[in-house]
């Protein structure tokens, strides 16, 4: 079994973590708390194989959680949750000793799948957080990695299924290329629409291309995808 303690100060994200991961065999959450104190103490008290830490909480930051349990030397894997999907809190994040990275608006899809990745010793990250992490591995400079401007509001996750929606994914597609339930993506599209002010797919992707979100193909027989 892969015991996880969850530590979020708000007990409705626990309690919706417990129970997306207590519907998997081969975990058990086996201690929760709300603040970073706490995750100090129940780190060191159940040494669980994955510990799942928000990065905003009242009396310390996940980061400085983070910072004190690898002085410590626990060898714990850790997960960070987080709103945040900015250059400098992600890089400050893993630098820090942080195995894993998942946004909070798709935790409840990929958690399960994060913490098994966490717990094997490998690393998980976001998608949109992925690319950042790339990007830096190619040129080197947390600097060179903007935030971009996000055209009419629209969220990042939103800027992503607007991405694949416009190179032809269906919903199911978009589901399984960034690991979201086929209701999360329905609703990302219906979000998308209502801020495009558009009722179709052609809509959308017309968009997506006037913004540089994809490239068409230099060919004679372009068109919107339907």
């Amino acid at each position: 079994m892969i015991r996880v303690v969850l530590v979020d100060d708000h007990p409705v994200v626990r309690a919706g973590m417990r129970a997306v991961l207590e519907k998997a065999e081969d975990m058990l959450v086996v201690a929760e708390g709300g603040d970073g104190e706490a995750a100090l103490r129940l780190a060191g008290e159940y040494r669980p194989e994955v510990l799942v830490l928000d990065i905003n909480m009242p009396d310390m930051t996940g980061l400085e959680v983070t910072r004190k349990l690898r002085e410590r030397g626990l060898a714990m894997g850790i997960l960070i949750l987080t709103l945040h999907s900015d250059a400098k809190t992600i890089f400050e994040t893993l630098e820090a000793g942080a195995n894993g990275y998942v946004l909070k608006d798709e935790a409840l899809e990929s958690l399960s799948i994060a913490v098994r990745a966490v717990a094997a010793g490998d690393s998980w990250l976001s998608p949109s957080v992925a690319g950042k992490v790339v990007r830096r591995a190619v040129d080197g400079k947390v600097e060179d990695i903007a935030e971009p401007e996000l055209p009419l509001d629209l969220t990042p996750r939103e800027v992503d299924v607007l991405k694949l929606l416009a190179q032809g994914m269906d919903n199911e597609a978009i589901s399984e290329t960034l690991v979201l339930t086929k209701r999360t993506v329905q609703n990302h599209v219906s979000n998308i629409y209502s801020k495009l002010g558009t009722s179709s797919r052609t809509g959308a992707t017309l968009f997506a291309i006037q913004h540089d979100l994809v490239k068409v193909p230099k060919s004679g027989n372009d068109h919107a995808n339907r």
